[in-house]
Parts: C-alpha cells; structure tokens; sequence
C-alpha cells in the first residue's frame, strides 16, 4: 500500500530510495536544497553525470542519477519545478515535476521517495501561498499516480523544512481528506 506523508526536515536527510533535487534547467548546482544535495552527493560526480543530459530541460522534466555519496538513498531525481516569476501560472508544469519524478522512481523499481517543496522559495515567484501551491500538486501528482499504477506501492514523504513551510504545507494537507 502507498504512503503519502509531510514532515518537518531536510529532503536530503531522509533515508529513502530516490531524494528529489530541485533543479533548475541547466542541471547546475545551484542554492538551497539544491546545493546541500550537490555538496552531500559529491559536486564533481554530480556534474559530471548530469553533463550527460541534453539541456536546458523543459519545466516539469526530471532525470535520475546515481547518488554517489549520500548514503542515505539509491538514486537523486532532479526535478525541473517552473520559475513563478517567468510563468506565473505554470500549475501544470508543477504537477508534472512531482508526477514525472515518481514515474522515473516507478521505472528504477524504486519505492521510497522523499521530495522538496519544488518551486515554494526563490522560483515561488508571487504566489500567495508557494508552500501551499506546492503541496497540492505534490498531492495531485501522487493521488493521480496511485490511481494510475493500483499495483505499485511507493512510500512518499513531502518535507517542509522550516516551521512556517511545515504550517504552510500542513493547511494545504488538511483540504485532502483522502490522506
């Protein structure tokens, strides 16, 4: 049976078989949850692996690498979340970042995922609420995947790593009775 559950830590420190990167098109190592993934995997591995995908990706797009030296987990699937502040009204886009994250897991035979709040902090542009926007389409893509794969049993947990995101994220969970 899948899982779905929000916790209030760093995605990068949990122990799971995929961590989700959010990445920006360039796959470059870039701040926030981005650089401590690219610090903790071992930068020059990273780079290099990623220097094997054809950029700029489109937003919503992800790839997979190995996750070097991050013990933790298997593999790091870097996620293409939409800048806000470019597309103000890429939803979808959004979406399709947590929804293709899991297919590639899904692909690997990977069942545990951990993922950021992709596009909640410098690409949350001026959303109302970036954290809540994120949250929902991290729900909508695992609802949407669950239904779309019954038989295949993913444990996924959507990290929030300050109190306020954690708040933020915990609003936007209590609209989804199906949790």
């Amino acid at each position: 049976m899948s899982t779905f559950r929000l916790v209030n830590a760093s995605c990068a420190d949990q122990t799971v078989d995929v961590i989700v990167n959010a990445a920006n098109r360039e796959l470059l190592r870039g701040g926030g949850i981005c650089g401590v993934i690219f610090g903790k995997a071992g930068i020059s591995n990273l780079e290099a692996a990623l220097r094997k995908y054809q950029t700029p990706l489109m937003d919503g797009e992800a790839v997979i690498t190995p996750a070097f030296a991050l013990t933790n987990a298997k593999a790091i699937i870097h996620a293409v979340g939409p800048n806000f502040w470019v597309t103000p009204k890429a939803f979808e886009e959004l979406f399709n970042a947590y929804y293709n994250s899991l297919l590639l897991a899904k692909n690997s035979n990977y069942k545990s995922i951990s993922f950021p709040l992709i596009s909640s902090s410098i690409f949350g542009g001026r959303l109302a609420d970036p954290v809540g926007e994120s949250t929902k389409q991290c729900v909508r893509a695992y609802l949407k995947f669950t239904k779309d794969y019954p038989d295949y049993d993913i444990d996924v947990i959507l990290c929030a790593f300050t109190s306020s995101e954690m708040n933020s994220a915990q609003l936007e969970l209590s609209k989804h009775s199906c949790l």
